[in-house]
């Protein structure tokens, strides 16, 4: 009786096809999003003073410096000398260019305006490291002030602490109850310093594996959304970066439906992605979007409002253009607020801490000196 053997190499990669993979995700990590940026704006100028889309995809990779962007934009080439639509080859490389990027490019394709479409597309990406690059900036000083008091509380808890400790031990019984934990704390320091260092950095190593989890990061895009102060940012943030794709998009003529899926990859939150998925249902019911905007509770209701005037009047795309510059100036607006209250609260935090420390050791010292007289 023969035995049937079923094949199973169609279950794990080949090697080769391994490889090739590693390859991709190599060339994409090496390719950031300012390469991008060249690549679209240098595309759309080459593309607008007439040139031939393969003739400016090979002037392009003789003028890039990074030789992994130069070698997708050689793949593009040989996709286009082989018949391949441009939208097609580059959703070849998703990890470098998007769902938004590649729907829009397609769109292009079929109405004739890719030059305009690019250079859309290359100043979203230069609004979007604007914010980036804002952000950043709002969280150096706070940072450096968190860093900075760590270090001295630890250099004065191990190494000016413990000279102190001898001083003390005729009136240990004595002691402000803030001098006796710090002494405990500094002398913990000194003798499992090591130990203490691994315990952090194995907690934080559980921690960040437990929010990148299904369920942490659901968790944790659940209280983005609720935390005072924290919540508006956050919203203010999704709604900028949600409103934009989904107003290029409709703007060059992508689908309502297309336009949604292509703003998965730029709102990153779990609730924000159901929502999506409840605005999709909708619309595949034939509601439209404005219902299921109504009936969120964490859409500002202005939003709700613009949304449903922009659907009934057939002006979404406009409205959604407004609707996230609008958001752009108060996102920015409510960071430089928020620093400036951050700013003097840690300096406070600083102060009452280095006061804690300070009369931790003054008032023993004061004792010391009424037992020796």
């Amino acid at each position: 009786m023969a035995i049937e053997v079923k094949s199973t190499t169609t279950r794990v990669p080949s090697a080769a096809k391994r490889f090739r993979l590693d390859s991709l995700n190599l060339t994409a990590r090496s390719i950031s999003a300012k390469d991008r940026m060249f690549f679209t704006e240098r595309l759309a100028l080459l593309l607008e003073t007439g040139n031939a889309l393969h003739t400016s995809l090979d002037t392009l990779a003789e003028q890039v410096d990074n030789p992994s962007l130069r070698e997708v934009i050689n793949k593009l080439k040989e996709d286009i000398a082989a018949g391949v639509p441009f939208s097609q080859a580059l959703e070849k490389h998703p990890q470098i260019f998007s769902k938004t990027y590649v729907n829009l490019v397609a769109a292009s394709e079929q109405g004739g305006f890719m030059a305009e479409v690019l250079d859309q597309l290359m100043k979203m990406e230069e609004k979007r490291l604007q914010l980036i690059s804002t952000l950043q900036t709002a969280l150096y000083y706070p940072t450096f002030l968190i860093i900075f008091s760590i270090a001295v509380v630890l250099f004065v808890l191990i190494f000016v602490f413990p000279k102190f400790g001898n001083l003390f031990t005729e009136i240990v019984n004595d002691l402000p109850i803030t001098t006796r934990l710090l002494l405990n704390i500094s002398d913990a320091l000194r003798h499992y310093f090591i130990y203490i260092v691994a315990a952090i950095a194995g907690m934080t190593y559980l921690f960040i594996w437990w929010l990148k989890s299904p369920e942490g990061s659901a968790i944790y895009d659940r209280l983005k959304l609720k935390m005072p102060l924290i919540r508006d940012i956050f919203i203010q943030l999704y709604m900028l970066q949600l409103m934009r794709v989904m107003s290029l998009s409709l703007t060059h003529g992508v689908g309502v439906l297309d336009a949604l899926k292509s703003s998965y990859d730029v709102v990153r939150n779990t609730v924000f992605k159901d929502f999506l998925n409840e605005v999709e249902h909708h619309v595949n019911e034939g509601q439209g979007i404005a219902i299921a905007f109504q009936k969120s509770d964490f859409i500002p209701g202005l939003v709700q409002q613009m949304i449903t005037t922009g659907e009934e009047t057939g002006n979404l795309s406009l409205v959604l253009t407004r609707i996230a510059d609008f958001y752009e100036r108060e996102l920015t607006k409510k960071l430089k607020i928020v620093t400036k209250i951050i700013e003097p609260a840690l300096l406070l935090c600083m102060g009452l801490l280095v006061g804690l420390i300070v009369s931790s050791l003054i008032l023993p010292i004061f004792k010391l000196s009424r037992v020796v007289h």
